[in-house]
């Protein structure tokens, strides 16, 4: 063919100083004007002969400024107003309404909708459509709630509590954990490949432990026992421990659920005798105050978040030989976290007034960078 030596001349201007594309357009133009066959060019510059013919196609109706024009195809669908509106009207009205038994859409059934009117799209493009609006497949998550009339009277008085507690003041979250059986236990773990762990669904216990703890919110500290039951005698055992380890404090908050015996005649009864005045300042013992927690309310007893972290590091994943040898770890665990705390004060409680979250140091030992003291 006949060489245009301007056209060439501004080919090589855009050979030595345009982008990256137009340098690669404008040196498959100079091979075309040199005769140089599609396919040498489309193996040498890694390109299709569509792109070839394209790009020729424009430089000799247009000259060289064809080679700064980018390649605009039809719009994307995704962008097209009536398919996005039509989409919307039928994601916006239950699937019910047009004949499908069902509660909640898939992409399929909103296909088969927009056919019936006519729109014939894919899944993948009704999917970019709600996508690109910020519309989400997402589970509803179950909320943490209350049924008690006086949650908000409860929660107050217990927040007003917590804002001017004394340094002479201590404030117990109490509950009980178990009781649980000592045997093999399942768990999440670190396993190589192909290897899936199991536990038998029928096993012979070792034994079963129930733990009467309490945590102290101001020093964050646990103070625990090992029960044969839930009732009002452990709680008074509890009560006595609790004097005896905060003697010569000014009060004494008690913080329980709804559980009939945090409520008893009898532990009532406990309660009112010691804190007479003439035991008291015989005893040398704090004034006992009851602070119980709004029913069906568990996820404000701070110490629910203890027994978990408890549960993760010393119970989940475990195989203890003996009750005495899962004791033994049990206590291990508290006394590591009350150390813990006792070197870097934390208050706990993140719902009521702060949050602590610290790696466990038994957990570190054990290879479970993931479990947390609560």
């Amino acid at each position: 063919m006949r060489l245009r030596p301007q056209a060439t001349i501004e080919l090589l201007s855009k050979v030595a100083n345009g982008p990256p594309d137009e340098r690669k357009k404008a040196l498959v133009i100079l091979g075309k004007m040199h005769e140089l066959r599609v396919s040498t060019l489309c193996q040498t510059f890694n390109t299709s002969q569509a792109t070839i013919c394209r790009d020729w196609k424009k430089f000799n109706n247009m000259g060289v400024a064809s080679l700064s024009l980018g390649h605009r195809g039809p719009a994307p669908k995704e962008g097209d107003e009536t398919i996005k509106a039509a989409v919307f009207s039928i994601i916006h009205s239950p699937p019910s309404d047009h004949g499908i038994n069902r509660t909640s859409w898939k992409l399929g059934d909103i296909c088969r909708c927009l056919s019936k009117h006519g729109i014939h799209v894919s899944k993948d493009l009704v999917s970019k459509v709600i996508r690109k609006v910020g519309y989400r497949w997402r589970k509803a998550k179950t909320v943490l709630t209350s049924n008690d009339p006086k949650y908000r009277e409860k929660l107050d008085h217990i927040k007003s509590i917590l804002s001017a507690l004394g340094e002479n003041d201590r404030f117990c979250s109490i509950d009980e954990f178990g009781p649980f059986a000592v045997k093999v236990k399942g768990g999440k773990r670190l396993v190589g490949p192909n290897e899936y762990p199991q536990v038998p669904q029928f096993q012979k216990s070792k034994g079963w432990l129930i733990v009467t703890a309490a945590l102290e919110l101001s020093q964050n500290q646990v103070t625990h026992f090992y029960s044969k039951a839930k009732n009002t005698v452990e709680m008074i055992k509890l009560l006595e421990v609790l004097l005896k380890k905060y003697r010569g404090c000014d009060r004494l908050y008690l913080s329980w659920d709804a559980a009939s015996w945090h409520a008893s005649e009898a532990l009532y009864e406990k309660v009112k005798d010691i804190n007479r005045p003439d035991y008291r300042a015989e005893a040398q013992t704090p004034l006992v105050e009851l602070a119980p927690l709004p029913k069906s309310a568990q996820f404000l007893n701070v110490i629910e978040s203890i027994f978990s972290g408890m549960a993760r590091a010393i119970i989940h994943n475990s195989d203890y030989p003996s009750v005495e040898v899962a004791v033994a770890a049990i206590d291990r665990y508290f006394q590591e976290r009350n150390e813990h705390f006792l070197n870097y004060p934390h208050r706990a409680g993140k719902k009521l007034w702060g949050n602590e979250t610290v790696v466990s140091e038994f957990a570190e030992s054990n290879n479970c960078k993931d479990v947390k003291w609560r």
